[in-house]
């Protein structure tokens, strides 16, 4: 029986925030309208999960800052991270990869090596790494963009309890546990605190610590992170979002390893539902769902680490 997790990258990425004011120079008046809003559209849209609906507005966007702004504008920046977190999520490494590169470049040369979207872009392609399995090339990064945003935003910061979080998640990945969840639980404490009880950043470092005591076999500590997990992203993101359909497969793989088959099979066909609609049947979460149904009761379950790898969104 497969008892090994599979933790395809699941990240909050250095990309725009949906509810922030519109200011590029790109949407100001006399310059052609659409670079800031089409990012701002298409990252709300990425948020939402609807991966094809938002690339073309972020395509669109991208074109028109690097006409107007420039190829080495931060904006220009902003919408190639915006790019690289959209490919990360639709399992396309290698090209995210070219846009998060181009876009850490940028961001070094213009705004320097200490700025807080420089560590931004250390996060990002910290996760990309991770993602490609190149555990201490992403160490690198995470540690780099932990010491910036510890000197120049402060230890209680949101962008530090990500790279706590992104931190913890890759202790976790190179069989340290206990590090990991003092990372987790730093990060977690700055969440609660700053952005209340009931936000979804707080559901992803609930899950990460869930999946670390899932792997451990403390199935009966685990639940309650994953039940208050999942009820945050079903309150806030609404019962159909990819996030959601995580949460469900890692309920359904904790019910599935403690023997409650019966238990573990409407989360797994509700979150391949979700999946197939949302992602589509060739994704690599809608592949695992499908071979955890189907499975059972015959082995132990995939897992997924609900990372959320925190990129950023600037």
């Amino acid at each position: 029986m497969s008892t090994d997790p599979i933790r395809p990258a699941r990240f909050i990425f250095d990309h725009y925030d949906p509810n922030l004011a519109i200011n590029s120079a790109s949407d100001l008046p006399g310059l052609p309208p659409g670079g800031a809003t089409g990012n701002k559209l298409g990252n709300s849209l990425t948020a939402q999960g609807d991966h094809s609906g938002a690339r073309p507005y972020l395509e669109r966007a991208l074109a028109i800052r690097e006409e107007v702004l420039g190829s080495d504008h931060p904006d220009t920046a902003n919408s190639l991270n915006s790019l690289g977190f959209l490919l990360h999520a639709q399992g396309d490494l290698a090209g995210a990869r070219l846009y998060l590169e181009r876009a850490l470049a940028i961001r070094e040369k213009v705004l320097g090596p200490k700025h807080p979207d420089t560590a931004r872009s250390f996060n990002n392609l910290g996760a990309l790494l991770q993602a490609q399995d190149d555990l201490a090339g992403a160490r690198l990064y995470y540690e780099r963009a932990l010491a910036i945003v510890e000197t120049v935003l402060g230890p209680d910061h949101l962008d530090t309890a990500q790279t706590l979080n992104n931190l913890g998640l890759l202790l976790q990945a190179q069989g340290d546990p206990v590090e990991a969840h003092r990372y987790y639980e730093r990060a977690l404490a700055i969440k609660d605190r700053v952005l209340g009880p009931d936000h979804p950043a707080v559901a992803t470092t609930l899950s990460n610590l869930a999946f670390l005591l899932q792997a451990r076999g403390d199935y009966a500590e685990a639940r309650p992170y994953l039940e208050r997990a999942l009820a945050i992203w079903e309150k806030r993101l609404g019962p159909e979002h990819p996030d959601v359909a995580l949460m469900l497969n890692n309920l359904g793989s904790l019910l599935d390893s403690l023997g409650d088959y019966a238990g573990a099979r409407p989360y797994y066909k509700r979150a391949l539902a979700i999946w197939e609609k949302r992602l589509g049947p060739g994704h690599p979460h809608t592949q695992i769902a499908r071979q955890n149904l189907a499975a059972l009761p015959r082995r132990r379950p995939f897992l997924i680490n609900l990372i959320r790898h925190m990129l950023t969104t600037i």
